[in-house]
């Protein structure tokens, strides 16, 4: 069985100094990440006390479940998590106080605690009809059932008569909504199922079994499977239950098993914060873990929504040899509304499958293109009319997620910011109730701060490096350069190189800016004679395999760029060669070479004003974007060990293909209206004028839209290259592909990268400049 891409741990040079605190918080998150906490839930450990034992209706079945009632009420005379966050979870803590009571009561007991939880429903009851305040799931249904349970008990409800009228009226309405007369959906009768505690008096619990799992439970709900229990003594329903009581004896967690979603979770969010380098042993151990779980048709798993899409995600970015069958059952949108998760419309679950649905490898996974196309519809439909799940996701996560798909934000470092300033430490979901997301939120945010703060001094090293070369190279006495932030290739290469590659990083962004400024030559800045000058000069380079030569310049400026791309590379391959153990020169010049060819022909078809086809235009478009010239030097320095053969194996040069493809005709689109003002061409412009010679607008859009088709089929290969098993190309030098195709997208979303719009700058000084507010950690 294939384990997986082993999560590589950073490279901490030996001036990095490692506080306590930083270990301590480390071995903190290590621990929980390993060995989940089940935080009880006082609503489903409610439920299970009300459970009578065999023989015996008047004893509970579970005694220590009623004692940790007991023990547990506090000291306002609620139960559960409302004390975490009284505002959002005041329904939830009513919820869970009456639950608690009626288990009291059912066995007599604890008539003080009575007494004190309903004082507190008391004091919040003006919160059971206030449909601002944010709902356990089936609250409508459940609660009214509750207390209808409560009087039959007869308990002195602290409720005036109207005011359970109005209760019960809201039942009627939220059952009549859900059962929809005799056409009652599947989603519907599944979401019955999950709140069957709250449906005893018209539940056919016969129907109910459809939904049992093989551990005996009703979706893994304590709750839901001791309604089951109670009502219809089902032997694997009580087998699920006993088997609760001896694992946690005196509290039932709000679901379980629940191990694998948690650590599943944990895992997204550690790779969410940036540290998830640091639990590279830990994460490979749960990913094992859960690719056995996969293949062994684990239901926690299959069924689960939410944790089967979560799971492949995560399984296919680490090079798990995982296929899209595993989802193939939420290919169709109607297996998603005839769900429990389609009936609650829940976002998380969509937000799931439609991040898992990018890691399309192949045009044959027809599924995750369903997936794709279907999730994304609802997602844009919950953001136009406001029905993003509350308590589950944000918006703007929604939001971000459509506008940069792109598969994993271990390299993110924007994001990362933005996750750590709106952390919720407290790290609450809701479902029947509220339970905890992950272990060890408050960790998770101070580590993800200390190292975002040590990373951003590492950034504002390589601007102020940039800044000086810049100027050493004598870049700047060239006239004809644009103006250009260092900042904003700093921030592009946050995206491409974790901190600890500093060499690799700055090197990648001096090539960068290097390609600018040939490609300005090439443009503009460059006479005929100067740019034929300039090719046979790097043609030199390369007939000389990257050693000293004397070059005969026509003009300062040649000599100035020239000189500017020989010492750069110079520098980057002697630091290449220490870990390369060998001279990588030659092949950078041969990159060199073939970069500038292609700058010439484009320039010679602009100067006799020829119109080359797609087939001749691509080719070598592909190459004169100039990521040849930018990632080749920077792979050498990542770690590695690069052969010659490994250089020119076909992997690597597909790598290239497809990376190059993406980037250029990402470019294409984003600015084929400049490009047509000024009298060039470009892929979009050649295929709208196949069609149509005047390129209308209806030429135009189809001509994008066919661009569109040819980057996904490229970034499709290129990601099956990047988590390809075995593949020649080590995963580290791979992910720089990616990663350089990955910030393409966000180069080049609102034009051509250069107009410097209002959210890339704000993203650049929010990233390189600006400190975490002071309360971050």
């Amino acid at each position: 069985m294939h384990s997986g891409r082993s999560v590589s741990s950073p490279h901490h040079g030996p001036n990095d100094a490692v506080q306590n605190s930083s270990w301590d918080l480390k071995d903190s998150i290590r621990q929980k990440l390993l060995n989940p906490v089940h935080v009880p839930s006082s609503y489903d450990t409610a439920w299970v006390a009300m459970v009578p034992a065999q023989g015996a209706s008047e004893a509970p079945r579970f005694p220590g479940y009623v004692e940790w009632i007991l023990q547990n009420q506090h000291s306002d005379g609620s139960w559960g998590l409302g004390h975490l966050d009284p505002c959002r979870l005041r329904k939830d803590a009513i919820s869970s106080t009456l639950a608690c009571i009626l288990a009291l009561k059912t066995w007599n007991v604890g008539h003080e605690h009575i007494m004190k939880g309903l004082q507190f429903i008391e004091k919040n009851s003006s919160f059971i009809m206030d449909e601002k305040n944010h709902a356990p799931v089936g609250f409508n249904i459940v609660f009214p059932a509750m207390i209808r349970s409560g009087i039959e008990l007869g308990l002195e409800l602290p409720l005036n008569q109207s005011d359970v009228d109005a209760i019960f009226h809201l039942r009627e309405m939220e059952l009549q909504r859900t059962m929809n007369g005799d056409s009652m959906a599947l989603g519907s009768k599944a979401y019955m199922a999950y709140i069957a505690e709250g449906l005893a008096d018209i539940m056919d619990w016969e129907k109910v079994l459809t939904y049992q799992r093989k551990n005996g439970s009703l979706f893994n709900s304590p709750s839901a499977t001791a309604a089951l229990a109670i009502h219809s003594y089902n032997a694997n329903a009580l087998k699920y239950l006993e088997f609760l009581g001896n694992k946690f004896v005196s509290s039932a967690p709000a679901a379980y098993p629940l191990n694998l979603h948690t650590q599943l979770c944990t895992v997204d969010m550690l790779e969410n914060m940036g540290i998830s380098s640091h639990f590279s042993s830990e994460i490979n151990s749960i990913l094992d873990t859960t690719y056995r779980s996969i293949l062994q048709n684990d239901e926690d798993i299959i069924m689960d929504m939410e944790t089967c899409a979560t799971a492949f995600r995560i399984l296919r970015m680490h090079e798990y040899d995982i296929s899209s069958d595993v989802l193939s059952q939420f290919a169709e949108e109607s297996r998603f509304h005839d769900s429990v998760e389609g009936h609650l419309n829940d976002t998380k679950a969509l937000l799931e499958l439609y991040k898992a649905s990018l890691a399309c490898i192949s045009k044959d996974e027809r599924s995750l293109q369903n997936i794709g196309s279907w999730s994304t519809k609802l997602l844009k439909q919950q953001l136009s009319s406001d029905t993003v799940s509350a308590g589950s996701v944000s918006p703007q996560e929604v939001e971000y997620s459509l506008r940069f798909p792109f598969y994993s934000s271990i390299l993110d470092p924007l994001q990362h910011k933005s996750n750590i300033e709106s952390f919720d430490t407290k790290s609450l979901r809701m479902q029947k109730t509220a339970y905890l997301a992950c272990n060890a939120p408050e960790e998770i945010q101070a580590l993800a701060a200390e190292d975002f703060r040590r990373f951003q001094s590492v950034y504002q090293k390589e601007f102020e490096h940039i800044d000086r070369w810049w100027k050493e190279v004598g870049l700047d006495q060239l006239k004809f350069v644009r103006v250009m932030r260092w900042d904003v290739f700093v921030y592009l290469a946050s995206m491409v190189f974790p901190p600890e590659l500093y060499d690799a990083a700055v090197a990648w962004i001096r090539c960068v800016i290097l390609t600018i400024v040939v490609d300005d030559f090439f443009d503009y800045g460059g006479s005929a004679e100067e740019l034929k000058n300039f090719v046979s000069i790097i043609e030199k380079w390369v007939e000389n395999e990257g050693k000293e030569f004397s070059p005969e310049f026509c003009s300062e400026q040649v000599g100035i760029i020239f000189r500017a791309v020989y010492d750069t590379n110079n520098d980057i391959a002697q630091k290449a060669a220490v870990i390369q153990d060998r001279t990588v020169i030659h092949h950078i010049a041969e990159v060199w070479l073939d970069w500038v060819r292609t700058m010439m022909l484009e320039a010679e078809w602009t100067w006799k004003s020829y119109v080359p086809t797609m087939e001749e235009y691509l080719p070598n478009g592909a190459v004169s974007i100039g990521l040849g010239i930018i990632v080749v030097p920077s792979v050498y320095l990542v770690g590695p060990k690069l052969s010659e053969e490994m250089v020119r194996h076909p992997e690597y040069q597909s790598l290239l293909w497809h990376m190059f493809v993406c980037h250029r005709l990402e470019n294409d689109i984003g600015t084929y209206k400049k490009e047509m003002r000024d009298g060039y061409i470009n892929s979009v412009l050649l295929l709208a004028f196949r069609e149509d010679n005047e390129m209308g607008p209806a030429s135009i859009d189809a001509a994008k839209a066919e661009v569109r088709g040819l980057i996904a089929d490229s970034r499709r290969e290129l990601l099956k290259l990047l988590v390809s098993e075995g593949g020649v190309i080590p995963r580290p030098c791979r992910d720089v592909f990616w990663n350089t195709d990955k910030i393409t997208h966000r180069f080049y979303s609102e034009g051509d990268g250069f107009n410097m719009p209002k959210k890339l700058i704000a993203a650049v000084q929010a990233v390189v400049h600006d400190p975490l507010p002071a309360g971050s950690d």
